[in-house]
This record gives structure tokens, sequence and C-alpha cells, in this order.
């Protein structure tokens, strides 16, 4: 069952990536762009078949793809490639600028990718991250309204026999500890509050607002019991707890005085609408969008989970590596198979979620770079044209080159970096 897991989760990103490259490719041959490769994966060739001008393939390492249009970069100031210079950084200008043509044939003078509009070359280097965007929302969607997901529903799961502060908690209370308010009002485990202080309670993050506004108040809780509604009244306290940011979620090691009744909700599988499934998403991106930018302060906390034996940060940045052994991890769980998809798809979904946000980066390599090119070759032609000055011609994205080696190395560190730590030191499912 493990295997199956890192298998499923394999599979599952290959799709991925294929479909980010289906993207570009479809565009391409939209606008006319000759494509000669399509692969997915990197490395040594495994499988390639040769269908019209394109050949299909995958390759042995399946962490990436790309597609290969020709005339990537607009050629140099001799008509193709400029003369060679004892300088490393026009090296790399010029050796990209090769690669870009070495499969040009007679005809292919108006199908290269920098003869197309700047909008059409934005199109096809946006096709692919938008591809995972709209794989990210489809499995989103199925996840939030066809499967459900578990969330804390305003039914007592367990009742705290005592006020003790927040994780300070034991098996016991501690001498001298008042009871808690929903052990006093005679909660249960099992009942449904249906209104707190008159209020009808439709969620328990509802419900849990309304508590903490309430401290050294006595209010009617409507539960229900059994097939029928009891109303108790509890005197609530003022307590210790977690502090909650504005989504609603704890924030580690801090702590707020607010209301307190004393129970531990249940969970339950819900079911969201279209609206509540969107709000979902939306937080989703935000979330990933900060993480995004917050992922060079967590490279120290990366090195020191290497380096000692310190348990790894629930947060810290996890690779592909690290999320195949999740996915393998809950395939070898004695959980049911429904939670097990669950996860699956939740992984791949935030997977391509991931993928969108790190795309969309305007650095080159990057899609986001070719975008930004693009953009700026648009902004400067009217420019030009505005203040009625010469056509500047295409921007020549390759003089950036020396740039993406700069970038493309720091991507590979990192990656290096967190796959070391997926291997000695893994993110484990609680």
């Amino acid at each position: 069952m493990w295997v199956l897991g890192i298998l499923l989760f394999v599979l599952g990103l290959l799709f991925s990536i294929a479909w980010h490259e289906l993207g570009h490719l479809s565009t391409a041959k939209l606008f006319g762009i000759r494509v000669p490769q399509y692969m997915v994966g990197f490395g040594r060739t495994v499988w390639s078949r040769k269908r019209g001008e394109t050949e299909y393939g995958l390759k042995a390492i399946p962490l990436g793809g790309y597609i290969r249009m020709i005339g990537m970069f607009p050629p140099g100031a001799d008509g193709r490639i400029t003369q060679r210079s004892t300088s490393p950084w026009r090296s790399m200008i010029e050796d990209a600028r090769e690669a870009s043509y070495e499969e040009i044939k007679p005809g292919d003078e108006d199908r290269m990718f920098y003869t197309r509009k700047p909008w059409k070359r934005v199109i096809v280097m946006f096709a692919g991250p938008f591809m995972n965007l709209i794989l990210a929302v489809v499995l989103y969607l199925v996840l939030f309204m066809a499967i459900g997901v578990q969330m804390a529903v305003p039914t007592v799961g367990s009742v705290s026999q005592c006020v003790v502060a927040a994780g300070k908690a034991t098996d016991t209370c501690p001498a001298g500890a008042p009871a808690s308010p929903a052990a006093a009002a005679g909660l249960r485990a099992g009942d449904t509050v249906r209104s707190f202080d008159g209020e009808a309670i439709t969620s328990y993050p509802q419900l849990q607002a309304d508590i903490r506004k309430s401290p050294g108040r006595t209010v009617p809780i409507v539960v229900e019991r059994g097939g029928q509604q009891l109303t108790l009244n509890a005197t609530l306290t003022s307590n210790t707890v977690a502090r909650l940011d504005k989504d609603g979620n704890q924030v580690k090691d801090e702590t707020v005085t607010a209301g307190f009744l004393g129970f531990a909700p249940a969970s339950a599988v819900e079911h969201l609408s279209v609206g509540e499934s969107v709000d979902q998403m939306s937080d989703m991106a935000k979330h990933s969008a900060s993480a995004l930018v917050a992922l060079p302060g967590k490279i120290p906390g990366l090195w020191h989970s290497i380096v000692s034996d310190d348990p790894r940060p629930v947060d810290s940045p996890m690779g592909m590596v690290g999320a195949a052994r999740l996915g393998g991890e809950v395939f070898s769980m004695d959980v049911p198979l429904s939670f097990q998809l669950t996860f699956m798809v939740r992984l791949l979904a935030m997977i391509n979620l991931s993928l969108f946000l790190f795309n969309m980066l305007p650095l080159l390599p990057l899609d986001g770079g070719h975008i930004a090119g693009a953009l700026w070759e648009s902004l400067r032609r009217k420019a030009a044209a505005l203040l009625r000055r010469p056509d500047p011609g295409p921007f020549d994205v390759a003089r950036l080159m020396p740039a993406a080696y700069v970038v493309a190395a720091v991507f590979i560190c990192f990656t290096a970096l967190v796959g070391v730590a997926d291997v000695v030191n893994p993110i484990r499912l609680n």
C-alpha cells in the first residue's frame, strides 16, 4: 500500500506536468509556431514517438517537462548568432540563442516564437500555468463538493471537566481547578448546539466566536439530544485560549484571554456549496502565495532540520520527494479508502496550485519571465509609436540568460536542500 500511494502520486504528478505542457503545445500550434518536441520529464528518453512534426516522449526523471519551440530568441546583430567573445556572460547568451536555432528548417522563417506578436507569446507562455490552475480548481471542486471535507461541527465531541489554560491540559484535572462551564451546565458528548444566546448556530466557527466574546455572562444554549431539544444555561468564564487568525486557524504558540465554555467539537464530512468552495479556494490561494513569498526565510530552518535531530516544523517547505512519501504514508495507514483518496486529491490540488503560482514569478527561465519579456516589448513598442520614434523591434530575452542561469542555480540548490530534508528528516502525518 505504501508503494501504491507513491505510484498514484507519481502518476498524478506526471499528468499534471503533461497537462501543463499541453497548454503550451496547443496554443503554440494554434499560432503556427513549430514545436519539434513535447517531453514529460528530464534526463534520458524512455519512450518517444513522432507524430507529424512533433516528437512526443517520456523521460526518466518525472520532475518537470518541456516543449521545444523554434526561435525562442530573436537573432543577434549578424542576423542569427552574434560573434563569439571571451566573455562568459556573452557565451551564455549566444549558447541559448544558438540552441533556439538548432532545428530551423527552410520555410520556418515565419514559424519562430519570437516572430509572434507579444500578446500571442503571452498566451503561449501563460497557457501552461493556466492549465495547472484549471486542474487545481477541478480537483478542489471535486474535493469540496463531491467528496466533502472533514471539519469541526457544532456538535460536542468531548466535554472538559475543568478550566485549564491552553497548552496545559492534562488527562486529569489539577487540584483546585474549577469545573468547566460546559460540565456545570450539563453539556454532554453528542449534543448538537442549535442556538447560543438566542442566535441560531449554523457552523462551529460561528459558535466559537460567540463563546469567545461572552466571558462572564450566563447564556441559554439550545442543544439537540436524542431527537429532543433542551435548553441549558451556562455561565461562561475567562480563560487563556489559542489565538486565531482572521481565517479562524490557530496561531502557533500565541494565546489570548477570551470567553470559555469547555468542550471540544466533533468533526464530520461536510459537502460545500459552490460559493463555499470558491471561498475555500480563495483562502488556499492566499496561503499558497504567502508561503511562496516566505520561502527564502525557511532556508535556515531547512538546513537546521538536516544537521540536527530536532523535529522538522510542519510549515517547512516540502518537495516532490516529501509529497510522494506522504502519499505512501497515508495509503499505508489503517484508515478508510475514502480518506486516502481525499488526501491524494488534496495533495495534487495543492501541487497544481503551487505550480501555477511558482511559474508566474517574473523570472527566467520560468514562464513568468517570458511573459514579462513579451509585456515589456509590447510596452516599449507602444511607447515608441506614441512618441513617433522608430520601432525598437523585438526585446532580446536572450540578454537575460546570465540572470536566468543564476535563478536556475538557486532553484536547483533549493530543490536539493528540500530533497535532502525530505529524506533525512521528513514531514510526517500525525
